[in-house]
């Protein structure tokens, strides 16, 4: 299971919420599951509560992705470089032929993007 954080879902499990804390924990524990922070998403998350991108950087089970030049040129169509970044990461690859599923305390903002979204909202 490929799962992309966006910005709600960082700052909600620097927070404290439950199920953000255990969507973690399972990508430590269990093979088969990984969690992607797009950079640009932990800048925005860092943004709204200083110090959750050092902490999610600095977990085992989350895998930093940086921005590369076919990203750069998604976001400047965007008007937020979190969610276009969040989007790009959660589009099919080569090594994801079905993409990612974005995990999410706001899937309204989801609403009509072409991504699949897990809601984290306590």
């Amino acid at each position: 299971m490929h799962v992309v954080l966006d910005d709600t879902v960082m700052v909600a499990a620097g927070r404290g919420n439950l199920i953000a804390s255990r969507l973690i924990h399972r990508a430590h524990a269990e093979p088969g599951w990984y969690l992607y922070a797009p950079a640009w998403a932990l800048v925005e998350a860092d943004r709204e509560r200083p110090g959750t991108a050092e902490h999610l950087a600095a977990l085992p089970a989350v895998t930093v992705l940086d921005l590369d030049l076919s990203g750069a040129l998604a976001l400047a169509a965007d008007n937020t470089w979190a969610q276009a970044h969040t989007r790009y990461a959660a589009a099919p690859i080569p090594g994801r032929p079905d993409g990612a599923v974005v995990a999410t305390t706001d899937p309204g903002r989801w609403k009509g993007q072409p991504v699949r979204v897990i809601d984290l909202t306590p």
